[in-house]
């Protein structure tokens, strides 16, 4: 008897926990039709659409860069001159008329759009290198760059951080090492792991640093262990690495970048940490307590419905919701 009881109990406890997982699972939302257009700095205040990773056809149509960057942004007119600043002076001199950027303002109300067109101009950027994608609401860094990323036409792929914190010229490395891996689909992960006993981390507040190590042993619990540095906002893809993650993603917010290498690591794709030179800088969006909460629990709800099946891989390595 005790031992149906046992069994009965066991069986509620696990459907609780699926039907728990189901109404906290991640839904993100559908671009709106004006989210597939871009602006440039051509004086015209024309939008002109954007090229897509999915659609075959539209992608013929794109001439093709060597680069390119996918910068998302939330109200970073005080912080995205100095990152954009360093990021063209390297591509203008690296890969001239050879790569864009696109920047994706997820819902900023300070201007952000407007400022980027107004920094392609005064760095004389052809028009076109740089394109302007307005969400029309907030998605979270994650949606956004995801959004960024399936809109690329570039060879490889980087997203980086508004807040130019790791040192943009590092992305040769990153390039190294994805030129290794022609054929199949490679991620490099930008990396501030060799970084954990510099100034740059001791002098962060104690919290600071106590909810970052917390936050790696959950990843790492949830089976991402051989990435140390999993949350560095600079990692880049080449082509098949971006069809094979970004149009299954569901989580939008600071956690994306563990789904991101959790499909990576579910499809068998190379991976790389590659060191990164990095600097704290002022105006973080993060609130520590409300977001490091939000991350944990968006963690454990995206690592058990992969494992419960809730989030899968089908047979083409494509992920998706199941349906219910």
């Amino acid at each position: 008897m005790y031992a149906i009881y046992a069994a009965v109990t066991i069986a509620v406890l696990c459907a609780i926990v699926y039907a728990t997982l189901i109404l906290f699972s991640h839904k993100p939302r559908l671009p709106t039709s004006s989210e597939s257009y871009y602006k440039t700095n051509d004086d015209s205040n024309t939008f002109y659409e954007l090229p897509t990773r999915i659609d075959s056809a539209t992608s013929k149509r794109v001439s093709k860069v060597e680069v390119s960057v996918v910068i998302p942004c939330y109200n970073e007119t005080e912080r995205l001159g100095k990152m954009l600043s360093e990021a063209t002076e390297y591509l203008e001199q690296h890969y001239p008329k050879n790569y864009e950027i696109v920047i994706v303002d997820d819902g900023s109300s300070d201007g952000t759009a407007n400022y980027a067109i107004k920094l392609a101009n005064e760095y004389r950027l052809k028009p076109h290198t740089m394109k302007v994608v307005q969400l029309s609401k907030n998605r979270g860094k994650g949606g956004a760059v995801t959004h960024g990323l399936l809109h690329t036409s570039g060879k490889y792929a980087l997203f980086a951080d508004a807040d130019g914190a790791t040192q943009f010229s590092d992305v040769a490395k990153l390039i190294d090492y994805l030129e290794s891996y022609p054929n199949e689909p490679a991620i490099a992960i930008g990396s501030r792991a060799h970084m954990v006993n510099t100034d740059a981390v001791v002098k962060r507040s104690l919290i600071r640093n106590f909810l970052m190590y917390g936050l790696h042993t959950l990843v790492f619990i949830f089976g991402i262990r051989k990435i140390h540095d999993t949350q560095c906002g600079f990692k880049m893809f080449n082509g098949d690495s971006i069809q094979g993650i970004f149009p299954h993603m569901h989580t939008e917010r600071w956690i994306f970048d563990v789904e991101v290498l959790l499909l990576g690591q579910m499809q068998g794709m190379k991976m790389q940490e590659i060191a990164v030179n990095w600097q704290e800088i002022d105006g973080s969006k993060i609130d520590l307590a409300r977001d490091s909460i939000e991350m944990a629990i968006d963690l454990v709800v995206t690592r058990l419905a992969y494992l419960l099946g809730i989030y899968k891989l089908d047979e083409c390595g494509r992920g998706g919701k199941k349906s219910q």
